[in-house]
């Protein structure tokens, strides 16, 4: 019995003169990877913890582990509970949509979280709750360019690109935001080659010794997400090659701390905990009927060394 038919039946019983209970909301999430970095697993602990706290809601709490087929089939398991809502964190922003239309088409509403999928099954979503991934990018390019000016190298520097998982669309709008802003900011700054990091430290590590190998000149780094990013500063610090400026696009704890020891200048500030209340937030708030945006970003400011101490160090 999906939410439609739950609230015809509590106010036919109304009308009817009798007492009835609203029943509780059950809210399925299928979530990408739990167990490939601690943003992931502090979302999913967030999330557990926010649905406990609310007495109208019952949550079903999925991870694919990176699968897409895995996740293809929690979401088929979802719909046949006939949950009223679910929630999904992609694990392919393409893959996925016959899912999410299926969802749709049972008149159960889908609340995308953190990483949307692709424009052509936005038709099926109720809403997107997360962080605006493009304009991460685009506040990391202006944090590595800014740096640049300061050290006076913006007219020369060479930059390399760790993204996140190929396919996976937060890895996807957070290269975009960077590689289109960028030579916007500093046009005479060279970004020269761009390798997945799959948000892994180690993968990430290696693609960055590859990267110190075939580049003598590198003086900077993006990375998608601050774990990638302290893995390619293991591997610059294993080689002895000093001076490379470091700037990621989730704030992490390896990385806030790596920016107070001086190593690592910056970053892009998110919380997994008000990440994973958003998304819960956003389905309570499509099942009581309320008029949401269908991208319902929250707020993800630019960390640097000069400015942490005005955020506390993650928790994750």
């Amino acid at each position: 019995m999906n939410m439609t038919t739950r609230m015809a039946l509590v106010c036919t019983t109304a009308l009817l003169g009798g007492a009835a209970a609203a029943e509780t909301m059950t809210i399925g999430i299928t979530q990408n990877n739990v167990g490939v970095d601690s943003y992931q697993t502090t979302y999913e602990k967030a999330f557990i913890a926010a649905a406990e706290a609310n007495p109208d809601v019952e949550a079903v709490v999925l991870d694919a582990g990176g699968d897409v087929a895995r996740q293809i089939a929690q979401m088929e398991d979802l719909i046949q509970r006939d949950v009223d809502a679910i929630i999904i964190w992609p694990t392919n922003g393409e893959a996925v949509i016959p899912a999410v239309r299926k969802a749709h088409q049972a008149n159960i509403p889908v609340v995308v979280t953190n990483s949307n999928i692709a424009e052509q099954g936005f038709d099926f979503v109720a809403s997107f709750s997360g962080p605006d991934n493009i304009t991460q990018g685009s506040r990391a390019a202006e944090i590595m360019c800014d740096r640049f000016t300061d050290m006076g190298v913006e007219g020369e520097a060479r930059v390399v690109q760790i993204s996140g998982q190929p396919g996976y669309t937060t890895a996807i709008e957070r290269a975009k935001g960077f590689e289109d802003r960028l030579p916007e900011v500093c046009p005479d700054v060279t970004l020269v080659e761009t390798q997945p990091g799959d948000w892994s430290r180690e993968k990430s590590q290696q693609v960055m010794e590859a990267f110190l190998v075939k580049y003598d000149d590198i003086d900077g780094v993006y990375a998608g997400d601050d774990n990638m990013g302290v893995g390619a500063l293991n591997a610059a610090k294993d080689a002895d090659r000093d001076g490379i400026v470091f700037v990621g696009a989730t704030n992490f704890a390896v990385g806030y701390e790596a920016m107070a020891d001086g190593d690592y200048w910056g970053s892009i500030y998110q919380s997994p905990v008000d990440d994973a209340e958003a998304a819960l937030q956003t389905a309570i708030d499509i099942l009581n009927g309320e008029d949401l945006p269908f991208l319902n970003y929250f707020d993800t400011p630019k960390i640097t060394q000069e400015n942490m101490d005005e955020f506390e160090k993650p928790v994750f």
